[in-house]
């Protein structure tokens, strides 16, 4: 295999084992307690998966074709808990997820030799990919604690 898709796909192996462990996580939460925070500081689990999904669908939809950070994206609305259910938060959560996985699984090997914005800022993709593998795994951290 290509070094350039042995890249992709270590990325999506780690994005899934990270999905995988906050998964586990959320499962082992009282719907309830989804939506409390540890702390005045801190946000609730919901919100966490909120902002995660927010932020994947934002980054990973036309991914090579568009900026990374969207018009229609609201993250200030991501930190505040609307979901009304455990079904909606997971929906939503899910929806983000299948858009990165998505997208990954679809890359070629030219496309690594591409450069995409994120707020106006370019990125190669591998370097994209990476930034957004870290800002995932900081949030599923959160989920677990």
């Amino acid at each position: 295999m290509e070094i350039g898709m042995e890249f992709v796909a270590a990325a999506v192996n780690a994005f899934e084992a990270n999905k995988r462990l906050a998964d586990r996580a959320v499962a082992q939460v009282p719907d309830d307690k989804l939506h409390v925070a540890l702390d005045a500081n801190t946000n609730s689990i919901a919100v966490i998966m909120k902002h995660v999904a927010g932020n994947l669908l934002s980054r990973w939809t036309d991914f090579l074709t568009s900026d990374g950070e969207k018009p229609w994206r609201n993250r200030d609305n991501e930190f505040i808990d609307t979901f009304r259910s455990r079904a909606e938060a997971v929906e939503y959560w899910e929806r983000g997820w299948s858009c990165l996985f998505t997208t990954l699984r679809g890359l070629r090997a030219d496309d690594l030799a591409k450069v995409v914005t994120i707020r106006g800022e370019p990125h190669t993709v591998p370097l994209a990919m990476a930034r957004s593998l870290g800002h995932t795994c900081y949030h599923v951290g959160q989920i677990v604690q």
